[in-house]
């Protein structure tokens, strides 16, 4: 029995005329997509679309809330309340069930957006209050979520269904964080030397961070982002060099009993 890997990909990031990255021509190299919900980017109709066409092409459904920040594109840590980040994402959460029902698909699972994500990396407060709007709306919604990191921590306590994230396109530290964009080399470009990476990753549970040290990985699902130039040359070089190699694509299989996504 050969390995398997989910690849997901952040969608439905443009709004209105304006149009972000090229979902289209990515969703037949991806598993799962994480699809903006209208805070960060996206607005309801590029959701519909964006929901619609994942549908059609047979990729898992996620939501991906983010701060209400257009300008900054959910890049910049906003001050809120823990009862306003809460009803921010229960708000975002609940609109992409709603969408998702709309198609007569269920949402597969959950993964926060940009500083949310970095925020959720390192600060348990705003771990558990991700995990328990997750939660809110079912108890069992997967999340993705950074290996060892807050995030994990909080969705393991809260019992939710989880899967492990590495990123294709950009550099890590030596801990096991992410490159910050702002430093030279944080998104890497190179089709082959991209999917070279997420080969050893999936194959051998290692990546090669910025400071040429071996970090221990063993993920679940892969993300690459849909907005990084020459995106849909890299995920067919990954998607190739992983059937070249006996991996196969496909959605994590989550362990709890029942259905863990929303209907």
């Amino acid at each position: 029995m050969g390995q398997f890997i989910d690849i997901n990909c952040d969608m439905g990031e443009g709004f209105g005329p304006y149009v972000l990255g090229n979902d289209e021509q990515m969703l037949p190299f991806i598993t799962s997509a994480n699809v903006a919900c209208g805070f960060h980017a996206g607005d309801p109709l590029t959701i519909y679309r964006t929901v619609a066409l994942c549908a059609k092409n047979h990729v898992a459904v996620g939501a991906h809330p983010g701060y209400p920040d257009r300008q900054g594109f959910g890049r910049r840590v906003l001050a809120c309340s823990e009862d306003e980040l809460y009803t921010d994402l229960l708000y975002q959460i609940g609109a992409m069930v709603a969408f998702c029902r709309s198609l007569g698909i269920t949402l597969h699972h959950v993964k926060p957006h940009g500083a949310l994500y970095n925020l959720a990396v390192r600060d348990a407060e705003v771990a558990h209050t991700f995990c328990r709007a997750a939660r809110s709306i079912h108890p069992e919604l997967p999340v993705y979520v950074p290996p060892g990191s807050c995030l994990h921590e909080e969705a393991e306590i809260m019992g939710l269904s989880i899967a492990l994230e590495a990123f294709a396109d950009r550099a890590y530290n030596p801990d096991g964080t992410l490159v910050d964009r702002r430093q030279r080399g944080a998104v890497i470009h190179n089709p082959a030397e991209v999917a070279e990476r997420v080969l050893r990753m999936v194959t051998m549970g290692k990546v090669r961070a910025i400071d040429g040290t071996d970090i221990d990985l063993q993920p679940d699902t892969i993300c690459v982002h849909g907005d990084t130039p020459g995106a849909v040359a890299i995920c067919q070089a990954i998607a190739e060099k992983l059937v070249a190699n006996g991996v196969r694509a496909r959605t994590p299989i989550f362990t709890h009993e029942g259905d863990a996504m929303i209907d």
